[in-house]
């Protein structure tokens, strides 16, 4: 088989890895009554502490005003509070609350063994190796 035959067969393979992977992980948080985005956020904040706004949107990759939109839910919903940076005021940053701070504890290592469950048909050689290989290809030059 050509190179490009394989590579566009590793893509195709690819794709429907990650549609999958992304349904089970839409399923699995909409059960906590979340949506990605709004875990992802949780998430960020329960792994990282007390980030920017800014810095949620580069880490979770989403628009301003969907940072915003989501931001705001979670504090009304009481997950996270905001607080204003005291040297720049037009700096914001969110932390979790201790309703959030529970929420997730209580639902991260579910979500983590929901995760591992997807992995589970691999050996951790194999599973090192994937890694090294995506982010051998996430981190190239385009």
């Amino acid at each position: 088989m050509k190179r490009t035959e394989t590579a566009l067969k590793t893509l195709i393979g690819i794709k429907r890895t990650n549609d999958m992977i992304d349904k089970m992980i839409r399923n699995d948080v909409k059960s906590y009554g979340l949506n990605v985005t709004a875990f992802a956020v949780l998430e960020l904040l329960y792994n990282k502490g007390e980030q920017s706004i800014q810095r949620i949107q580069e880490r979770i990759l989403i628009a301003s005003s969907s940072t915003t939109y989501v931001v705001n839910s979670l504090e009304q919903k009481g997950y996270l509070k905001r607080r204003q940076c005291d040297r720049d005021r037009r700096v914001s940053y969110a932390a979790l609350t201790d309703k959030g701070q529970q929420l997730m504890e209580k639902v991260f290592p579910e979500h983590a063994q929901a995760i591992e469950k997807v992995f589970s048909v691999l050996t951790d050689e194999e599973l090192d190796t994937l890694q090294q290989v995506l982010k051998t290809l996430s981190t190239q030059q385009q």
